[in-house]
């Protein structure tokens, strides 16, 4: 497996990764209408030239996990952590992330998820992270991540 930063082209692969990993946490959340499941190509464009969006790939060079990020004041917004599910459990997650924060050593991190999705909290709180606010998400707090 290689991480490397997305290019352009492969923003497409991403998003369908991310309708399929993301079906966990809507079943999860029993709610289908979560926005990675929503979210289009240009949004996803967007997001690519506002910061940095990761890929992991296997030994065919299919994208099997990618993370996005931004910087804004100092701190670093991670978002959208997602690995392929037949490739969950093998650190693939882990080492996306601290390939992200390798990158942006003197930054501070904030990272999003729900807060019903346990296993993933716990996975951060394992890799030194930990929960500093709780909040009410909207719509348009969403467009920021």
């Amino acid at each position: 497996m290689r991480i490397t930063e997305a290019e352009t082209e492969d923003m497409k692969e991403i998003l369908d990764l991310q309708y399929l990993a993301y079906q966990s946490e809507a079943k999860l959340l029993n709610n289908w209408d979560i926005p990675p499941l929503k979210q289009t190509l240009s949004e996803i464009l967007e997001e690519h030239h506002k910061g940095i969006v990761l890929k992991a790939v296997d030994g065919n060079n299919r994208i099997i996990g990618s993370v996005r990020g931004y910087c804004e004041n100092g701190t670093l917004f991670i978002g959208k952590l997602m690995v392929y599910p037949e490739y969950r459990g093998n650190e693939i997650g882990t080492r996306i992330l601290g390939e992200l924060e390798r990158r942006y050593p003197a930054y501070r991190y904030e990272l999003f998820t729900s807060s019903g999705s346990e296993k993933n909290i716990a996975l951060y709180q394992h890799l030194g992270h930990q929960v500093f606010e709780r909040r009410q998400i909207t719509k348009e707090s969403l467009k920021k991540i």
